[in-house]
């Protein structure tokens, strides 16, 4: 009896040994399945409506810019204004020493009143001599010598009334006034400075409000912009917007136009130069500082968005990964729009229900079993709006430069 109780016991713990192997190779195989798969992650493509945006380095400069120089030369006695500050047009600014130019006046007036008196001397003459001449007293040789006199008095009168005007004016010129309303520069020119006309810069003047940003964009970004606007002129809708943003990150509260547009191409970097026009009521912006220009454009509707960093590109094509069945994955062809922000608009290859792979695509290959974690635009740092990390004030002053 014993023994066969012992017998059984034996079967049962064999049975369970069994068992328990063969759940343990099952889960070995499992967890072994499971270290092959490609840890990746992924999100849903977006499908939602896209403005179309470029951005562009660029240089806030003045609309009107004058440099201010003396027209006549000598030292400055007097200056009215400080550096900085804003004038009015016809302000007065400085005062150049005037005696010299006081004196010139005083002559040129002196001269005009002898010429003025020799000819009012000799046009006396001449009619009496006409008067004689009439009555056959003189001989109409002697009318003839005292006109060509008189022709002569009148031409020396009006030459010295041309330079009693020069003279007045240039004692008119020895104040500067502003020659037109802006704010003064502080590189102005102190009391005692000798000014010498056309070559000594007082001090620069220049608008505030409104003001350019001027910017350079490419040969493709121009054609992409003049369809823009034809699009735009023929459902009659508004002109492309622009928009500034600072270099501290901040948006410039005013929307700007654009009115300048150079004839030809650089031939040294292959770009085309632009000015915008911005309202600038409060002077926030200043001539010299550096901002992104973004051109906004028509918006597509129902785009299909994947992140820039889930593209890649073979032999000429254009592909993304997705999460495919059974968590495996698959290569799609797509078809590249323009690039917005972190994203690429899809114009076909894939639509909003695909699940893309955004990072894990090193060495990753089609009919891969994927562990999936699905992460949401905002824990990527994915965005519609230009990266500002990739502001360069150098690329604004090429770019104000060419």
């Amino acid at each position: 009896m014993f023994f066969r109780k012992n017998k059984k016991l034996g079967l049962v713990v064999a049975a369970a040994l069994s068992a328990m192997l063969l759940l343990g190779g099952c889960g070995d195989e499992q967890q072994a399945a499971r270290s092959n798969a490609s840890p990746v992650k992924a999100m849903k493509a977006i499908k939602q409506d896209t403005p179309l945006t470029s951005e562009f380095a660029g240089q806030i400069i003045g609309k009107d810019e004058v440099k201010v120089q003396s027209k006549v030369s000598g030292k400055i006695v007097e200056k009215y204004v400080r550096g900085g500050q804003f004038v009015q047009e016809g302000q007065p600014l400085y005062k150049i020493d005037s005696r010299q130019y006081e004196s010139a006046v005083l002559q040129a007036r002196a001269n005009l009143a002898q010429a003025e008196a020799n000819y009012s001397d000799a046009f006396q003459d001449l009619q009496r001599y006409q008067t004689l001449y009439e009555s056959a007293a003189i001989a109409e040789q002697t009318v003839a010598n005292q006109q060509a006199k008189v022709n002569a008095y009148y031409a020396a009168a009006a030459s010295n009334a041309a330079l009693l005007r020069k003279a007045q004016e240039d004692l008119d010129d020895t104040v500067v006034y502003a020659p037109m309303t802006g704010q003064l520069s502080i590189d102005d020119v102190a009391v005692g400075t000798y000014a010498a006309p056309g070559s000594t810069i007082l001090v620069t003047i220049g608008s505030s409000d409104p003001i350019y940003a001027q910017f350079s964009i490419s040969e493709t970004e121009y054609m992409k912009f003049m369809n823009i606007q034809q699009v735009q002129q023929d459902a009659a809708l508004q002109p492309v917007d622009v928009s500034l943003t600072l270099s501290d990150g901040s948006v410039y509260p005013y929307l700007g136009n654009i009115v300048e547009t150079d004839r030809a191409l650089t031939q040294n970097t292959g770009s085309l130069t632009l000015k915008a026009i911005f309202p600038n009521p409060e002077g926030s912006l200043l001539p010299g500082m550096f901002a992104r220009v973004r051109l906004s454009g028509r918006v597509i509707s129902g785009a299909i968005l994947v992140p820039q960093r889930a593209v890649q590109q073979l032999l000429g094509k254009s592909f993304v990964m997705v999460v495919g069945d059974g968590n495996k994955s698959e290569a799609r062809t797509v078809e590249l729009g323009d690039l917005v922000g972190s994203y690429y608009i899809i114009k076909s290859g894939i639509t909003e229900k695909d699940t893309v792979v955004v990072e894990g695509l090193t060495n990753l290959q089609e009919g891969k079993e994927l562990a999936v974690t699905m992460v949401t635009p905002e824990e990527m740092g994915f965005s519609l709006l230009p990266d500002m990390n990739l502001f360069d004030a150098d690329a604004a002053k090429k770019a104000s430069n060419s």
